[in-house]
């Protein structure tokens, strides 16, 4: 247990800084290749690699498993093995496997026992919370209706024919406003469309997650950067979706916070527009720079952002050049549009847990943890277009990930029950409230006492 005073975490603060660890978690080791090149995503399963003590294998738990002749048989699609190889999947086989069924095959693939503790401070104890709340939700899942995706798969499907119809109509249209009114409803449902995608990306293969790559980002980068990392260790060290800003946005609590970051709000309005193709250049020169292992990471679906354009040009016949104009006007509203929605949904906020915090236990129960990193939005939960457009339900959704969001909302009574019998974090918050809360955690220099989360 960790004192309850400033003094503790500004000595665990300084020690972390000596002996590169973590603040919050001082028994693990510092994320190696944290702070190294472009923090892309396949760096950033080398270094995970490099701290596992998987052994070239896959780890779950303390066990490493030989799963190379299993790998094309893999129900979610032969990506998230070919992805993880050499890496402690612990937390993704966890929460992404609900059924019973993977932990009995898992065991015919067993080689040996790890030599070296996990460098993750989570566990799942078969009577913790999150476990217990696996179990139930298992059962819970049989009552839910069979066909209730559909209502998902409408919103993205519609999402992505208005966009199509809107950016062609932007190019093609000759009255002023209806330029404008064709870019504003192309932009907007290009970011949405994009949000909406991310629920396919954490599921098994499948053609809507390539709609994700209509915004010139990789959905395969994004299994890394958001699915491996970010769902998995949220606001800890080891969460990309907030090592990758740094240095220009830096929201866990630290001292040595930039002068700049009094003004970020300025820059994020300038930098949020970019973020698209900022993400497809640094592919590129990634495909340029680094060795086979990198390259190797490239596929065919890359391309799958310039369809856009050319759908715009053959279906407007327009100029190349209008429509190049237009087409980059159009990605980089959409990438404001989806970097606002997405850095203000749902993490950022003095009350949500970031690394440098105090905490009540060392070795958290997993599910436990994600609440304390989240915080859910009445006013987005309440509708299910919100939900798909803006991250909705987003602690049900961090805690089982492969579920459809429309199925999640059946899931709330018996979620709800096991937050107060374990006495789990769950919060509410305003929409605006968490906005003017990721603005202040750009500011925020001293760590967040326990009781301060409540």
């Amino acid at each position: 247990m960790a004192p309850n005073n400033t003094d503790y975490l500004e000595v665990a603060h300084q020690r972390a800084i000596e002996k590169k660890t973590h603040v919050s978690f001082p028994q693990l080791k510092y994320p190696s290749l944290r702070e190294e090149g472009l923090r892309d995503p396949v760096q950033w399963l080398m270094g995970k690699a490099m701290d596992d003590g998987a052994e070239g294998l896959w780890r779950v738990h303390d066990r490493l498993y030989d799963l190379e002749d299993f790998v094309h048989n893999h129900p979610g699609g032969a990506e998230w093995l070919e992805l993880t190889k050499g890496t402690d999947i612990t937390e993704a086989f966890e929460s992404h496997h609900i059924k019973k069924i993977a932990e009995d095959m898992l065991q015919q693939f067993y080689v040996r026992d790890a030599k070296t503790p996990r460098n993750s401070p989570f566990t799942f104890k078969e009577d913790g919370f999150f476990r217990t709340l696996k179990k139930a939700v298992r059962e819970e899942l049989k009552k839910v209706p069979k066909d209730v995706s559909k209502y998902t798969d409408m919103i993205t499907d519609g999402l992505l024919a208005t966009c199509l119809l809107a950016s062609a109509m932007s190019c093609w249209a000759t009255k002023y406003w209806l330029v404008w009114l064709s870019y504003i409803v192309a932009s907007v449902t290009l970011g949405w469309v994009v949000v909406a995608s991310h629920n396919y990306i954490h599921r098994r293969s499948n053609w809507r997650m390539y709609i994700f790559n209509l915004s010139l980002w990789s959905y395969r980068d994004f299994r890394v950067s958001h699915a491996l990392s970010h769902h998995l260790y949220p606001n800890t060290l080891m969460d990309l979706e907030v090592s990758a800003f740094e240095p220009l946005i830096v929201w866990n609590p630290r001292k040595d916070k930039p002068l700049y970051n009094k003004i970020i709000v300025l820059f994020e309005l300038v930098f949020f527009p970019l973020v698209f193709i900022i993400n497809f250049l640094k592919r590129v020169s990634l495909f340029f720079t680094r060795d086979k292992f990198f390259k190797n990471h490239f596929r065919w679906h890359d391309g799958v952002g310039f369809l856009l354009p050319l759908w715009m040009y053959l279906a407007s016949g327009a100029s190349f050049y209008d429509v190049f104009i237009m087409w980059l006007w159009i990605v980089c509203t959409g990438s404001f549009v989806f970097m606002m929605i997405g850095s203000n949904a749902a993490h950022h906020h003095p009350k949500i847990f970031k690394d440098g915090d105090e905490v009540s236990d060392v070795t958290p129960d997993w599910g436990m943890h994600e609440l304390e990193a989240v915080m859910d939005r009445p006013e987005i939960n309440n509708n299910h277009f919100k939900v798909v457009t803006f991250f909705g339900h987003h602690a049900l959704h961090h805690l089982f990930p492969t579920i459809d969001h429309a199925a999640l909302e059946y899931l709330y009574p018996v979620f709800l029950e096991h937050c107060k019998k374990f006495r789990a974090n769950f919060r509410l918050m305003s929409q605006l409230d968490l906005f003017i809360g990721q603005i202040e955690m750009t500011q925020k220099r001293e760590p967040t006492l326990l009781t301060e989360r409540k």
